[in-house]
């Protein structure tokens, strides 16, 4: 499958107004200040977007929206992230219906604790039931569920995966995806924004940057610059991103990053209950934080 995840691909917040219903206003908002940032694409309901909160009828109707909003000026990725596979593929299916998708990121199955044969075939059956591009998403922390890099030389021969999201953490492991999939038709995007650099390095396409919601152009210029051959530069950005990701263990993810991004003008809103906002000496240490970064 001819589809190379590449750049700086933003799991976009998901913007409520105090009812929970989609503040669409500030959602176009959102996307416009992203594209006008140079941003490759944006991935609706991803583990920054609130996933877990919604239903799937609010999940068609943001995706109805991006695609409007997004205007074919980026590629836009979406979730299927459910503990079964039914119920994964189902999601799929539905992503399928609505249409206008460029691929989509599939999270392990949460809660359930599985074997790497149960992941393998996990993500084999999702994928025979969909003919969109897959990217498998790692994210041990939150999951406690890993794909190891065994399984994913093996997922890399089937078709339509084309590429993994490493969010562990650990550079080793995303050193092994790459490492094992070599001369393969396949990518690996960095999901920790410390890492984007090191990653570039090592052979990664790109990253899924969630704080690229608040800095764009900065998690851009990562990018950019180190394909230009402007390592030094690239560096200074990468240092003024990973600022800004220290900073959003303060509080349950991703309430730093509505919260700065209410800072900085785009009001999304806060957390799902039960994550609760910053206090304001927390959002004082943020406020500086931004203002390091060049964005306040």
């Amino acid at each position: 499958m001819s589809f190379t995840p590449r750049g700086i691909v933003v799991p976009i917040v998901t913007p409520v107004d105090q009812e929970g219903r989609l503040n669409e206003k500030a959602y176009r908002s959102l996307i416009d200040y992203l594209a006008d940032n140079g941003i490759h694409g944006v991935f609706p309901f991803g583990t920054t977007g609130e996933f877990y909160a919604y239903d799937q009828g609010f999940y068609n109707d943001l995706l109805e929206v991006t695609k409007d909003a997004v205007k074919g000026r980026m590629q836009i990725y979406a979730g299927a992230n459910f503990i079964t596979t039914k119920g994964c593929i189902a999601i799929a299916k539905a992503v399928e219906k609505v249409g206008g998708i460029d691929a989509l990121s599939v999270l392990t199955p949460m809660f359930v604790s599985q074997t790497q044969e149960e992941v393998y075939e996990y993500y084999r059956a999702v994928a025979s039931e969909t003919s969109l591009p897959i990217i498998i998403y790692n994210n041990k922390p939150k999951t406690n569920v890993t794909v190891e890099p065994a399984t994913i030389a093996r997922l890399a021969e089937i078709d339509n995966i084309v590429a993994a999201k490493d969010s562990t953490g650990d550079m080793t492991n995303a050193e092994e995806y790459l490492r094992l999939t070599q001369g393969m038709d396949f990518s690996v995007m960095m999901g920790r924004d410390t890492l984007i650099l090191a990653g570039l390095h090592y052979g990664a396409t790109g990253a899924i940057a969630s704080c690229a919601n608040v800095a764009p152009r900065i998690a851009v210029d990562i990018y950019e610059k180190f394909q230009a051959g402007d390592y030094k530069g690239a560096l200074e950005a990468q240092f003024k991103l990973s600022a800004l990701r220290v900073a959003t263990n303060m509080g349950s993810f991703p309430v730093t990053l509505k919260e700065a991004l209410k800072l900085i003008g785009h009001d999304c809103g806060d957390c799902v209950p039960p994550i609760l906002p910053l206090h304001e000496d927390q959002r004082e240490k943020l406020r500086k934080v931004l203002a390091g970064m060049g964005l306040l």
